[in-house]
């Protein structure tokens, strides 16, 4: 076992010395490693916890889910009606529940067969629970209430957090920030952490805004002044401009002539007459169509663009807009502008979303963490140090070496990956540490259990290798199993500290018997030894 090959031998070093040049750049300052070519800049990125950073925690609006779902089973109510022929029938929002009654002659068994077919069931066919999307009671005389459940309301804000994760995903990675990191928080909060933002206050603006943007038309048949008195047609209501439309009020047209869904870009710019910021964007071919459709029957009149209910500006169409694209101006600035272009590019959130909790982690707190690791890594290490050699001797030094190249191999790593390094993460490579440095004690044990059997040093040596081999593969595999599994499970920190562990595991496997092996190996080779000096 001791004899390796000089093929094995180079093979060993240059794994070795490619994965430890990976750890290079994080040695030097940013704007020298920006110099290098891309393949080279790959580096570990700290946490929020290490370098400071932007910390907020959102909870999806289970009030306006709610109302969106009631709203969609009134429409797939008159629809029903409107298909069946069952019109004239009063519907009408009650609550969690809509209620139908049905004219007076109706067939009521017609009716109820086809409201129940709206009740579907939770989960599809692969995963069905046996719960029911909505309950449909005939309450008799006519009248029919359908109410959502609560297993139906729960499913849906599941998915409303699932598409949320997505959209803020794409804001926040427009920051240009470096690996933001975005996590469920039990049924209906996300966590959004972004190591580096020092500005809390615009992180919150992106993600505080639904971002819906629909085009409408601008209702001429009445004033803002008598819609103020409360007389507001019933296919309009009444918004108000943003702050840079000094909160103008307009009455707008309910119908939506584009919606934001049939945006493909959004870019920001400036206004070629005027030199303002503006927002450029493009439709896809279903909006370019609705848009020159709207805009040559309208010439003369104003349409609103609105987003979030609040009118950004409401322009007169001049002459038709036939190419699918426009612009959007409304006194913005360079940022807001930026802002918004964003804000259209990564889509509109499902649902509201309420910063419940927001924190700004300071510089100071994490390089007092850093200082603190660093200090502690130190002191550990020179202490293994000092134990293995003043234990072992000559292979206490090989064991320190080993050890040595095994951190450099894990900062390698995740260097290549990209990581983030959090504190878990650093007790995670401290832990694996620990378990390389042990890894070595075993087999020098066994070494010396060899020696005090009379074996020769070649002997003894070959031996301890071999059976330590076995003890030191189940005691990394089990505790490997263990990594994957809080990495499945865990989320943030605790993912952090199970992929250190995990990698560390693996590396320690390739120093303990590969990269020490290979010093033995070679110290026997030149020295000859008659006598193991452990």
């Amino acid at each position: 076992m001791l004899y390796i090959s000089r093929w094995k031998m180079l093979a060993i070093l240059a794994t070795t010395l490619i994965i430890c040049s990976f750890a290079i750049p994080n040695f030097f300052p940013q704007s020298v490693v920006d110099s290098w070519p891309k393949w080279a800049q790959r580096h570990i990125v700290l946490g929020l916890d290490l370098q400071g950073g932007s910390h907020i925690l959102l909870e999806v609006d289970s009030n306006a889910v709610r109302q969106e779902k009631v709203n969609a089973l009134r429409d797939d109510v008159r629809r029903v009606i409107r298909e069946n022929k069952l019109s004239p029938a009063n519907v009408t929002v009650k609550g969690n529940s809509v209620e139908v009654r049905i004219r007076e002659g109706a067939d009521t068994k017609l009716a109820y067969q086809k409201l129940q077919e709206l009740s579907q069931p939770l989960g599809g066919l692969l995963q069905a629970t046996g719960q029911r999307s909505v309950d449909v009671v005939d309450v008799g005389n006519g009248v029919f209430r359908l109410t959502v459940t609560e297993p139906a309301l729960l499913e849906r804000i599941r998915q409303s957090v699932d598409q949320s994760i997505q959209i803020i995903e794409r804001r926040v990675n427009e920051l240009g920030t470096v690996e933001p990191s975005i996590q469920r928080q039990g049924v209906d909060r996300i966590l959004v952490q972004v190591p580096g933002l020092q500005d809390p206050q615009r992180l919150k603006e992106l993600l505080g805004k639904t971002a819906k943007l629909t085009f409408r038309m601008v209702d001429m048949t009445t004033t803002p002044e008598q819609a103020l008195q409360g007389r507001v047609p019933p296919d309009s209501e009444l918004l108000y401009g943003s702050a840079s439309e000094n909160k103008q009020p307009y009455v707008i047209e309910k119908q939506v002539v584009v919606s934001g869904e049939d945006l493909v870009d959004a870019q920001p710019g400036f206004d070629q007459r005027t030199s303002e910021p503006i927002v450029s964007f493009r439709f896809n071919s279903n909006g370019a169509r609705r848009f020159a459709q709207a805009t040559q029957e309208n010439v003369g009149r104003p349409f609103a663009i609105v987003l979030d209910n609040e009118v950004i500006s409401a322009p007169v169409i001049r002459e038709p807009i036939i190419g699918g694209s426009g612009q959007i101006s409304g006194n913005f600035t360079v940022q807001s502008a930026n802002d918004l272009a964003i804000l259209l590019r990564a889509g509109a959130l499902p649902a509201p979303l309420t910063i419940i909790e927001e924190r700004t982690v300071g510089a100071g707190l994490g390089q007092d963490s850093i200082d603190k690791g660093i200090r502690a890594a130190w002191i550990g290490s020179l202490a293994v140090i000092i134990f293995m050699f003043a234990t072992y001797g000559l292979f206490g030094l090989f064991a320190n070496i080993a050890v040595a190249i095994n951190v450099a191999m894990i900062f390698g790593i995740l260097s290549l990956l990209n990581a983030t390094l959090t504190l878990p993460g650093i007790a995670g490579i401290v832990l694996t540490v620990g378990i390389a440095v042990d890894s070595n004690v075993l087999i020098y044990e066994r070494i010396r259990e060899e020696v005090r059997a009379g074996r020769s040093a070649l002997n003894a040596i070959d031996a301890g290798f071999q059976r330590a081999l076995a003890t030191i593969l189940d005691s990394n595999i089990t505790t490997f199993i263990a990594a994957a599994v809080l990495f499945y499970i865990g989320t943030g920190p605790v993912r952090g500290f199970a992929v250190t562990l995990g990698i560390g595991i693996l590396t320690t496997v390739f120093t303990a018997f590969t990269f020490t092996r290979l010093l033995v190996a070679l110290w026997v080779r030149w020295f000859r030894p008659r006598t193991v000096p452990i």
